[in-house]
């Protein structure tokens, strides 16, 4: 029996994945199959060298046909200190976060749970969903060792795990919960909204398969518009997390986006939500609001969308919260990004959002507040000459624009010093008229 330390384990992983990948013609099926077996166990191996399993000994035992470890069942249970039922970190699947029931290995070395990562290959993905490396082939190597792993820590622990028994999520399409979405019963509409909010909050990967779902965002915003949803703020608090946690996915912006119902439905949230709504509203609807804030944020990172947020009225909107004190960073976050908007400019000129962002500058004490205040200020300048007029006065009054030009962010500076550039030129051209 040799004794392989971690680089030799590495080296003969890399043997292994060259032999399989590259179809040696001397490798029938039982040879590719004995293979890929003796590639699992390395990686086992690998792995158990990575979570500091092997207390003693420097190397894994191996042996021609096959590897085992030479650590007992006693060392592989975790220490009293990980606190009785703390599940170790490479038990649990990536995908599903659940103690896994039958470990499998990718390509890439990464091990999943085999129904939740078998649903990732059926969608038609052909990358790792935790490294998002292209793989060499989709052959799914079980575990061996992990899964006798496993077993022994829940044996030792009381925990059952009952073989065959799958979550919904690894058994049914991503679009499950959409499909529930349509029953009748508001309780099995809740039900069903909160299971989306959760699954897109825990798992990246199902964040992917919904978005690439055709019928799954309509059915979810089909919801929103629904005029029973008012009612019920709690799932309207759901309804719009779920939104936000699809649209951190960068393709899935787009795809939320380009939806008609999308923007208009979370500026109505926006628009509904207010800090007086008693009883469970004054919990769920500011939440729900912070929320909508964020996921138009995240919507008008592509271009094309910031077009039809200011077309929905986002910019009269965003105003409004920021004259009321509430989400006045988000707010504004939103606004510098539209600053850019020809459309959104004048919306903000129009709406009263020149005296909103002079006091934003003069009584504000975070700096990213007042520097998004100024990139806003500053094309509204560009663009009204009334309004330059307006924000004159200010400076002449109280020096407000000079003050954040000396004490502002560096581009809070830049920007108060082009709009006092601009004053300066334009009163210039005043006198000598």
């Amino acid at each position: 029996m040799e004794k392989l330390a971690e680089g030799e384990l590495k080296m003969e992983l890399r043997r292994l994945a060259d032999a399989i990948a590259g179809g040696e013609p001397s490798m029938d099926d039982a040879a590719a199959a004995e293979a890929l077996d003796r590639a699992s166990m390395v990686l086992s191996a690998l792995r158990e060298h990575k979570f500091g399993c092997q207390r003693k000994g420097g190397g894994v035992g191996v042996s021609g046909k096959g590897m085992r470890s030479s650590i007992s069942p006693q060392q592989r249970k975790p220490s009293p200190a990980a606190g009785k039922g703390a599940v170790p970190e490479h038990f649990l699947c990536p995908i599903s976060s659940e103690i896994m029931k039958e470990p499998v290995v990718l390509a890439t070395g990464e091990t999943y749970d085999r129904p939740f990562i078998q649903a990732w290959l059926n969608a038609g993905h052909r990358t790792c969903p935790r490294t998002e490396q292209v793989l060499v082939h989709c052959f799914l190597t079980p575990n061996h060792i992990l899964r006798r792993m496993i077993s022994e820590w829940c044996d030792s622990h009381g925990v059952d795990l009952p073989r065959g028994t799958l979550s919904t999520a690894a058994t049914t399409p991503p679009a499950s919960s959409p499909k529930k979405i349509s029953f009748p019963s508001v309780s099995e509409q809740k039900n069903a909204v909160r299971e989306l909010r959760l699954l897109t909050k825990r798992r990246p990967s199902f964040r992917t398969l919904l978005g690439e779902n055709p019928d799954a965002i309509p059915r979810l915003l089909s919801l929103l518009s629904s005029s029973e949803l008012r009612q019920h703020p709690e799932m309207q608090e759901d309804v719009v997390t779920t939104i936000l946690n699809i649209s951190i996915h960068d393709n899935n912006k787009k795809v939320v986006g380009e939806n008609p119902q999308a923007i208009p439905l979370l500026i109505d949230a926006l628009r509904t939500g207010n800090m007086e709504t008693r009883s469970n509203a004054a919990a769920a609807l500011p939440v729900a609001k912070k929320d909508a804030a964020s996921a138009i944020f995240n919507l008008c990172v592509a271009h094309d969308n910031r077009s039809r947020a200011v077309k929905e009225g986002a910019v009269r909107v965003l105003l409004k919260t920021v004259t009321e004190q509430t989400l006045v960073d988000e707010s504004l976050a939103i606004l510098a990004m539209l600053a850019g908007n020809q459309e959104a400019v004048e919306d903000m000129g129009s709406n009263g959002g020149v005296p909103s962002l002079l006091g934003i500058i003069k009584e504000s004490t975070c700096g990213r507040n007042r520097e998004n205040s100024a990139v806003v200020l500053h094309s509204i300048c560009i663009n009204d000459r009334t309004k330059l007029r307006e924000v004159r006065e200010e400076e002449d009054l109280n020096g407000t624009i000079s003050q954040l030009a000396q004490n502002g962010t560096s581009r809070a500076r830049r920007k108060a010093a082009g709009i006092l550039e601009r004053m300066n030129r334009t009163r210039g051209v005043a006198h000598s008229v």
